[in-house]
């Protein structure tokens, strides 16, 4: 029997929150969602844990510390430099997406507003095996 997994995700759009639980939920019953509506709310789950998180994923443009930003703070936390980070944003701005990458993101998707697009990208990121992945300019943005 597989451990359960802990996905930590951040966004301040709440149907964003009830598509991505509900389409984890049918990828597999063995990740739990833990969801926060800001920035400070996610760290602030973080670093009270449990849960660990196995994998977060990061809004950019929330009010209040932005996506980038927890990004940023979770990266100089020597404990957190290694944890996945997928930013998922409906920004495909070139710019946003480097920046993302060179504050120590995982990796990035956009968010698509097709739903069987955004099961397609979530699924993605859920298959890649975190332990081993290594980011680099070539595999960083998730194209469909």
């Amino acid at each position: 029997m597989k451990e359960d997994l802990t996905i930590f995700y951040a966004d301040d759009d709440q149907d964003d929150l009830e598509f991505f639980k509900e389409i984890v939920g049918e990828i597999g019953e063995h990740f739990n969602v833990v969801t926060q509506t800001n920035g400070e709310a996610l760290l602030q789950a973080i670093e009270s844990p449990p849960p660990h998180p196995y994998l977060v994923f990061l809004d950019i443009n929330m009010p209040g510390i932005t996506g980038l930003e927890v990004l940023q703070k979770l990266r100089e936390t020597p404990r957190h430099k290694e944890l996945p980070i997928v930013m998922f944003s409906t920004s495909n701005d070139e710019d946003i997406i480097e920046k993302s990458r060179l504050l120590g993101a995982s990796f990035y998707m956009p968010k698509s507003n097709i739903f069987s697009n955004l099961k397609k990208s979530i699924e993605h990121a859920l298959s890649i095996n975190w332990a081993s992945f290594k980011s680099s300019q070539e595999n960083f943005l998730f194209t469909i």
